[in-house]
């Protein structure tokens, strides 16, 4: 990666991080993706660890959270940032604090189109495509 990124741990209940993760989910699933407001926020944002990913100017670019029973999701790298290791950066923190959770499997919602990026970091497919928030996705596992 050409830029410098920092990807941090920070707490939903924070409100500049917070903000910061609304700015980044919501352009990336609301805006781009088209996903309502009532699909995308939920009541687990509060239990979630969530991962920030900032620029070498503090800007949020990325995203991404670990719910309690092993559970990844809400991956998002704006898309500017996309191609750039971004994610990986994001996802290899998540693993991390999973690790340091207990965790001994992870599992997550892939979109199909982003299959490969999780296969790389380890992740099986499991069951068949399904639809989420009009979006086509495939369930994925990793074994910790």
């Amino acid at each position: 990666m050409c830029n410098p990124v920092t990807v941090s741990v920070c707490e939903w209940n924070d409100a500049t991080a917070q903000a910061a993760l609304r700015a980044v989910r919501g352009e990336v699933f609301k805006r781009e993706q088209g996903v309502p407001d009532e699909l995308e926020w939920d009541d687990l944002d509060a239990v979630a660890v969530h991962v920030l990913a900032r620029d070498a100017f503090g800007n949020a670019i990325g995203c991404g959270r670990l719910l309690p029973d092993g559970h990844i999701g809400r991956v998002a790298v704006l898309r500017h940032w996309r191609g750039k290791g971004v994610g990986t950066e994001i996802m290899q923190v998540l693993i991390a604090v999973a690790r340091e959770h207990g965790h001994t499997e992870l599992h997550l919602n892939a979109q199909t189109q982003a299959v490969p990026f999780y296969t790389r970091l380890g992740f099986s497919l499991e069951g068949e495509e399904f639809l989420d928030a009009g979006i086509p996705h495939r369930h994925m596992h990793r074994h910790l």
